[in-house]
């Protein structure tokens, strides 16, 4: 098929067209919760564009898998495997079991998805039910001279590789340990920059979800949990990886580095990478305190998908700035887009040439790196062409397919309404020419039918009854 799409490569640094292993099939990894805490609207922007990015490729014709991990262990509060366990914390602040905190997060997060109209990846797959895929990796990646065994952890040996930081134009002596520099050093690691495989000892004795290895009792890595799944959905190749930009480094490079080397060759093709949403403090993140969830909006009077349209109004690669202001602005754009297209007529025909020509400029659009606020531009562009409205609510209904928007939602609704009034009226007027004819008054029932016939409403009698149908 043509591939017309082109997308921003971290792994490249540069726009490229995109080329998938297998024509027109593409495997999507994305990167997905720690499930200890309910997602905040900056985490969500990511997810968002990960979904922008999926319908656009089916958008454009390819056969998408996509899958998306659910880290519920493993995943420690900082990058040098030395802080609290996220799933760990969640249990303690709430005085509930690891499990019980997963379950109960994981229904928050795809429920938020479910307002935000992010569509569910094609696979879903915690952490915790690929323990033996884990421990595998593992194996062979100490079989092949790329890990080793220190302080009863397990580490990956990042001085066997040729090159560690393909994601970034670091060098090592740029990097501080764990990215932080207030971080321990780990003792046990041979390079400041190894990273853990599998942890049969750490400061949490407490740990609550542990598993039998061949290193001892214990549990996986953070890095580890995004290669073994998507290897065992997606195989030894992989299309597309999807996160934001703080995943970039250390956790995407260590995926690259533990992947590559257990595979014995090149791993992903691409990799998209979402920036950050800040506030005038800076980037969102639960760490500082009080943070902004679908359901505050909500609580607030905004739509769900006034957040939509705010974050497709901006290029999913430039930082974002919320504030309350700018939400409102996207409140008054979006409720006058909903009322301009809810005032399209439904009669009438397509325009074929017309539909062909707005459609092109859409995926145009779209395949120069995402660009939604272009690709927005366009749906504008429609409403105001001097085409016909059914022309019109034709483009808005197959762009909604990309932009996910609800645009035709309360026309559906009216349409219903209207529907149900009509189903209504027209059981009266059964009725009415039944109880005519149980007068013997067959002048006026036959002048119910000739009303029902101009309505577009043919009638039968029959044994069970008077049945009716629309013309």
């Amino acid at each position: 098929m043509e591939n017309r799409l082109r997308i921003y490569n971290t792994l490249t640094r540069k726009v490229e067209t995109f080329v998938p292993n297998v024509d027109g099939k593409v495997g999507m990894y994305t990167c997905g919760p720690t499930v200890y805490h309910f997602a905040h609207i900056g985490n969500l922007r990511s997810y968002l564009m990960e979904d922008v990015l999926e319908k656009t490729l089916r958008y454009l014709g390819y056969d998408v898998k996509r899958v998306m991990n659910i880290t519920d262990v493993g995943h420690l509060s900082d990058d040098a495997d030395a802080g609290e366990d996220k799933m760990l914390k969640g249990a303690k602040r709430e005085k509930k079991t690891v499990m019980e905190i997963a379950a109960f997060y994981t229904d928050a997060f795809f429920e938020d998805c479910k307002k935000l109209c992010i569509k569910r990846p094609d696979v879903v797959e915690p952490a915790t039910n690929c323990i033996a895929d884990f421990i595998r990796i593992v194996e062979g990646l100490l079989e092949k001279g790329f890990a080793y065994c220190a302080g009863s952890n397990v580490y990956f040996d990042t001085s066997k590789l040729k090159e560690y930081f393909v994601l970034t134009n670091h060098s090592e002596e740029e990097l501080l340990v764990g990215v932080r520099d207030d971080v321990e050093a780990d003792p046990n690691k041979r390079n400041k920059n190894d990273f853990v495989l599998w942890f049969t000892r750490s400061k949490f004795e407490d740990q609550a979800l542990k598993w039998d290895s061949p290193w001892g009792v214990g549990y996986p890595g953070w890095h580890i949990e995004c290669s073994g799944i998507s290897m065992k959905h997606l195989g030894e190749r992989l299309d597309i990886h999807c996160g934001g930009v703080d995943n970039i480094f250390p956790h995407h490079t260590n995926e690259i580095a533990q992947s590559e080397a257990y595979l014995g060759h090149k791993w992903c093709n691409y990799w998209m990478h979402v920036h950050h949403l800040n506030d005038k403090a800076g980037k969102m993140s639960k760490s500082r305190g009080e943070f902004l969830t679908v359901s505050l909006l909500e609580q607030k009077g905004y739509d769900p998908m006034v957040y939509r349209l705010f974050c497709l109004q901006s290029h999913y690669r430039k930082p974002l700035e919320f504030s309350f202001e700018v939400l409102d602005q996207a409140a008054a754009a979006y409720a006058k887009l909903k009322k301009r297209i809810a005032s399209l007529c439904a009669a009438g025909s397509v325009e074929e040439e017309a539909f062909a020509r707005y459609r092109r400029r859409f995926e145009d659009a779209l395949c120069s790196d995402l660009n939604t606020s272009s690709a927005l531009t366009v749906l504008y562009d429609v409403l105001k062409a001097d085409i016909s409205d059914a022309t019109k609510r034709a483009l808005v209904e197959s762009f909604e397919q990309v932009l996910s928007l609800r645009l035709l939602q309360a026309d559906k609704a009216r349409e219903s309404a209207q529907d149900e009034e009509k189903s209504t009226w027209i059981l009266e007027q059964i009725e009415k020419r039944a109880q005519a004819k149980k007068n013997k008054d067959f002048a006026l029932a036959d002048a119910i039918r000739s009303e029902l016939l101009e309505k577009g409403v043919r009638i039968k009698d029959t044994r069970e009854g008077t049945v009716w149908e629309l013309i």
